[in-house]
This record gives C-alpha cells, structure tokens and sequence, in this order.
C-alpha cells in the first residue's frame, strides 16, 4: 500500500519518528510530502528540520501562501500525485483549508483514497470560501480523522457522515524523551514551552510566580509577539530576576529544555476563537518524566488525566497554589512524573499514533470506493 502523506507539521524533525514507525509497519510504502518552511502567523518562521531516512521518502514541495492557515496550498500537488500514484493520500490538514480540498481533489484524480486531519475545536461555521472548501473535502473523503474529541464532535455537527476516528497528529518518541534520575537543586524551575501569545496565557503563569518563595523561578522558551509585553509584565511583578526568556529550539533539543524544569505548566486561556486543541508539550514532558499542571482549557484535562494537576483557566492564585504544592511535596512530584510517564507509554507513543493511522488506512483500502463528486456547470 503506497502512502503520501501532504504535512507542514513534519517540517519539525522530532515528528518524523511517526513516518519511521509508519513505514516499519508491514505494506506501507510511505512518502512524505512537505515545505521548506512554514511562517507561523504570530511566531515566524519555521524551517524544515530535514533527517535522513533509509525508511521512507520525503520530498519538498513549493507552497504558496505560505503562513495563511486556510489558504496556503501546494502548486505542484497535482503533477507530483500523478506520478506517485498513491493507494491512499494522507492530506495532514483542517477540511475548511484550501490546501485540504486542493489535494483532495489532485488525490481523487491520481485514483487515491484520501483522509484529512482536523483539529478545530470552536463550534463556528465557516464563510465562503472555507465552508465551500470543507463541503468538497467531505464529498471526497475517504475517512477522516480528528486530533480530539471535540473535534470529532464539531465535524460531525458540520455534516460530515463519513468514517471517523480520534486519533493524536503525532505522538512521542519514548527513547529520545526520556527520564532522567533527579538531581535535588536549591532552585525549583517551572518551565513553559510554547508560542508567546495572549491566549497561551504565559502572563497568568508570571502572576502566579510573583506569589511564590524567592527560590521558584521560571523558564519560557519560545518566540511570538507577546515577548515584550511579557517582559513588562515580569518587571512590573518584580519578578524579572527570577524569570529566563529564551527563543524556541530545534524539536531535537526539546528532552533537554524539559530536563531544566521541576515542572511543566501548560496555562492556556479559551478565547472565542481558540482554546487548547491537544498540548503537545504535556505529553513530551510526561514522557521525560516531569510533572505536568495545565489549565481546564479545551483538550488538556483529558490529555492530562489523572497524571498531572488541572486548575481554572486565568486564575494565578490557584495555579500559585498548586505550583507551591509541588515544589513542597517532592513525594507527589515524584508520583505524578510516575503517572506521566505510564500515560504516555500506554497512549502517546509514536507506534502506537502510527499503528492507529495504519488501521486507518486499511480501512480505507478495504471499503468501496466512493465516486467523484460531480462538477458543477
């Protein structure tokens, strides 16, 4: 079974242990398809973090676009399916983008079966030209597939009766995330990874530090427009020495940045047009064994469970609280980095991620095939 997968997500190397795991899987022949770049709106630009590998192909495709969510797309999409001839075309993409139905609609010619990627999660319709983009990529879907359960819910309400699994985009490599034994340090470090946006709610994070012992102090690794703001926000708290801004790193060095931290906190904030769709960094951190708290925003309580702590979403003084907690109960910080890293073992492993997109695609393979929608005149 020969698999192209169309991803701007695999521009990050550390995702690519998900095509590794893909393409051991017995019959599946894969390809990956991908940009030089990706402009993250907000963030800048993220260059492919291109890894050799004798288990499957990458090619880099030209992208117009690029940095406009819905859309961007791929000019030579068309030309390249045509000479691949794949059984089944992965478009790793939200069904309201243009970038979804474009390849969709090249995937359908080339005699592909095709699946997209949801994870939108804000009940919302879509104006013309989306809503007329998601009806066409629900017409010609094979199968999709949503990153969380609230997705799965909001493509259902947007009509789409096709087959339907919640599946993760990727998991974590356990081998490269790992724990480390813990060193006892006079200084307890709370991390944050992650874009520096309003909504990820980093300046709820520096208020709940401002309530905390001399010896707490934070780290924030990642870029976006808030930096600055959020460097007033810690001198205004008087804070400013105890917090260590840091630009984002290559996926590669991630273990490391998580190894600096006593605890990960994942402070996102629900807007009327966000809240938290996964929170990859909880299960990267989980998996180097580091206790995780997160907020009650969108997906995160259930990525979390039981191996972690949730507080409300805008509250510092309750994130304070459980923050304090921790760094007084080695015990229980112990017990959660445990929890962590069991959870991620049993669910967010890139094989497993791998082996339920596998079952996926054979379910593709095996139903009949649906026809081509017609055109309009």
């Amino acid at each position: 079974m020969r698999v192209v997968m169309l991803s701007k997500a695999l521009v990050h190397a550390a995702y690519h242990q998900k095509c590794v795991e893909l393409a051991a899987l017995p019959g599946i022949e894969l390809i990956v398809l991908v940009p030089p770049a990706w402009r993250e709106p907000r963030v800048g630009e993220q260059r492919l973090e291109l890894r050799h590998s004798d288990h499957y192909q990458i090619q880099v495709l030209p992208i117009r676009l690029n940095g406009r969510h819905h859309l961007h797309y791929y000019p030579t999409i068309g030309r390249v399916l045509r000479a691949l001839r794949p059984d089944i075309a992965h478009i790793d993409e939200e069904a309201f983008n243009a970038a979804t139905a474009h390849a969709m609609y090249h995937g359908r010619a080339a005699g592909a079966r095709c699946c997209f990627f949801n994870w939108a999660n804000i009940a919302r319709w879509y104006p013309p030209p989306f809503g007329w983009f998601e009806r066409a990529v629900f017409g010609m879907a094979a199968h999709g597939i949503a990153g969380n359960h609230e997705a799965a819910a909001l493509i259902r309400s947007h009509g789409y009766r096709g087959p339907l699994a919640i599946i993760p985009q990727f998991g974590v490599d356990p081998a490269r995330f790992a724990p480390r034994p813990h060193q006892p340090r006079a200084q307890f470090t709370i991390g944050y990874v992650g874009r520096l946006v309003a909504e990820k709610g980093v300046a709820d994070l520096i208020a709940a530090l401002a309530l905390l012992p001399d010896h707490c102090h934070l780290l924030i690794v990642g870029d976006g427009v808030e930096r600055a703001a959020l460097q007033q926000a810690a001198q205004a708290a008087g804070v400013a020495a105890r917090v260590t801004f840091q630009a984002g790193v290559p996926s590669a060095a991630m273990p490391e940045i998580y190894h600096r931290c006593d605890v990960l906190v994942v402070p996102s904030r629900t807007t009327s047009g966000w809240k938290e769709q996964f929170g990859r960094v909880i299960i990267e951190a989980m998996s180097c064994g580091i206790p995780v708290i997160g907020t009650s925003s969108g997906e995160i309580p259930r990525v979390i469970d039981d191996a972690g702590v949730i507080v409300a979403e805008g509250a510092p003084a309750e994130l304070a609280a459980a923050l304090q907690r921790l760094a007084a109960t080695p015990a229980l910080a112990a017990e959660l980095a445990q929890r962590g890293r069991a959870r991620v073992l049993a669910h967010y492993t890139q094989r497993a991620i791998a082996r339920a997109t596998a079952e996926v695609y054979a379910a593709m393979r095996d139903a009949p095939p649906r026809p081509m929608p017609a055109a309009r005149q």
